[in-house]
């Protein structure tokens, strides 16, 4: 009979301990990344900038997210994954915090490096903690618990979907710093579950001389993968809220447009692609995740209005955040325990500096004649170009990688 127990009420503490972790991506990609978006019309007309200036803060904040990305791994050996993650959240809170309490051009982008590189360490170390959390090997399971880390990121962006159109609807294009210190007050409190939750994770198995290299070579398609989708939909999350804005919608309809994106993010990052990328081998998963996110790209470059808007959020937010998802995932696969960490540090820095150079590339298109549409179509290039290169990937799992004769020749037989 306890037998029975434990094994019925383990999975739930599973999947308890992974929508704690979920705080990380809340903080890391819902508020520090991605609700710039929001306020960078607002922004834009208080403070002057242009499409390309817009731009370059963005690429300030991704290249603080490349050095936390490579150096994640390290972080998380000096301090011990769990205070890494939480200390990185911290960091990314008072970096909010910041944000809200200045208009100099150099401070923010100042903030928004830090912010980048505290939140690429929370991001990181989170990745690796959500593949620990279930130690057995059901690869579905595996899959699906990281989904529910990676729906913290949907979560976010419908909290600042709600938070920050109310700060701009009551004090105006004014409001962009009540926004990002609502933010950093939101980010204060998800220190809670994520603090509790990193308790629960099973500790990393230590390695050994026997276990090898970490096998990254084999991934090597997935890098290429990683920078190409990174840039392709940062771009796009960067400058489709000031591309609607030049369609002519208001404030809560961008609002609108912001919450349906996230919501359907969190629902399709949890009901959906954990069991999809669970089944699916190599690079096939990689390539599924691009496509769908360049169709949700195509509405609001072919229409306007609010139809193309939803339509865009609906398809584009179902996949968006299903591509660190499928890449952990294919990590955890073609790995081993020991270089899960690092693995997913190094795929990291590759998505962010596809991440630092998307929207820089992006605002400079938008300043041209054509405006912001010709930036966006940027995006379905790359996406397309990612899609052809995860094709390419194989999958080979992590034990044959030990090299023993059985090894090789089970991954042979597959």
């Amino acid at each position: 009979m306890d037998t029975l127990a434990a094994g019925a009420v383990r999975p739930r503490t599973e999947y308890l301990t992974a929508l704690g972790l979920a705080a990380g991506p809340v903080v890391a990609l819902g508020f520090t990344r991605f609700a710039y978006a929001l306020l960078l019309p607002a922004m834009r007309t208080e403070l002057g900038w242009s499409y390309a200036a817009a731009g370059g803060l963005n690429t300030a904040n991704a290249l603080g997210y490349i050095i936390g990305a490579g150096s994640g791994a390290w972080w998380s050996r000096r301090f011990g994954a769990s205070r890494a993650f939480v200390y990185g959240m911290v960091i990314s809170a008072l970096a909010l915090l910041g944000s809200g309490a200045t208009a100099d051009f150099t401070a923010l982008a100042v903030l928004r490096f830090i912010g980048g590189l505290s939140t690429a360490v929370t991001f990181v170390v989170g990745s690796a903690l959500a593949s620990r959390v279930h130690s057995g090997g059901r690869q579905e399971r595996s899959a699906a618990l990281v989904a529910v880390y990676m729906a913290g990121v949907g979560i976010g962006v419908v909290l600042s979907g709600i938070a920050v159109p109310a700060a701009l609807s009551a004090l105006g294009a004014s409001g962009w710093q009540t926004g990002w210190l609502l933010m950093g007050v939101l980010a204060l409190l998800a220190l809670v579950p994520a603090a509790w939750s990193v308790r629960a994770v099973p500790a990393a198995p230590p390695a050994t001389a026997g276990q090898g290299g970490s096998g990254l070579r084999r991934m090597s398609w997935s890098f290429v993968w990683y920078v190409l989708f990174g840039a392709g939909y940062v771009s796009y999350m960067t400058f489709v809220i000031a591309l609607l804005h030049d369609q002519g919608l208001g404030t809560w309809s961008t609002a609108a447009f912001f919450i349906v994106l996230g919501a359907a993010s969190a629902l399709a990052t949890l009901l959906l692609w954990g069991r999809v990328i669970g089944r699916l081998r190599g690079g096939t998963s990689l390539a599924l995740v691009s496509a769908v996110v360049l169709l949700g790209v195509l509405p609001v470059l072919l229409g306007d209005g609010l139809a193309a808007a939803v339509v865009s959020a609906i398809v584009f937010g179902s996949a968006f955040m299903a591509g660190p998802t499928a890449v952990t995932v294919l990590a955890r696969r073609m790995l081993p325990p020991h270089a899960w960490a690092s693995g997913i540090a190094w795929l990291t820095v590759a998505f962010s500096v596809g991440q630092a150079v998307g929207p820089l590339v992006s605002g400079v298109l938008s300043d041209s004649d054509g405006g912001i549409a010709k930036g966006l179509w940027l995006s379905v290039i790359l996406l397309a170009l990612s899609a052809v290169a995860a094709l390419v990937q194989r999958e080979r799992p992590a034990r044959a990688a030990a090299g023993s004769p059985e090894d090789d020749r089970a991954a042979v037989g597959k």
